[in-house]
């Protein structure tokens, strides 16, 4: 499996509410990620999605693009946390040690209601 499967994989399993598998198969125990509302380390962030799952059931993830360059991965992802929500736009950066995710970064847009750009967000 390449790093992009890996990422997509990670990235699926977590949505899906299946946070401490996603956490044991690819995550790495020294890893570290840069989301500015948690804690750095790997305990804190797995908490803190398991916390997400728990309030957002039927969060939602569709995968627009993955790029690999390396020892890292890309995802452009529609993220809803319900049926009814219009979503974000979320990248998601990885950084990988073999087959183990070591750090990670995310940035998400929300969707508008009403929007110029006449292209989307995707």
């Amino acid at each position: 499996m390449n790093k992009k499967d890996i990422a997509v994989s990670f990235l699926q399993l977590v949505a899906s509410g299946k946070i401490r598998e996603a956490y044991d198969k690819y995550v790495h125990s020294d890893f570290r990620h840069h989301n500015a509302y948690f804690k750095g380390d790997r305990e804190s962030l797995k908490a803190a999605m398991e916390e997400a799952q728990q309030r957002n059931p039927n969060k939602a993830l569709d995968i627009k693009m993955a790029l690999e360059d390396g020892d890292r991965v890309a995802v452009l992802s529609h993220v809803k946390q319900n049926p009814q929500d219009r979503g974000s736009a979320v990248v998601h950066i990885f950084r990988f040690n073999g087959n183990h995710v070591v750090e990670m970064w995310d940035l998400g847009q929300q969707i508008p209601e009403n929007m110029p750009n006449e292209n989307g967000m995707f």
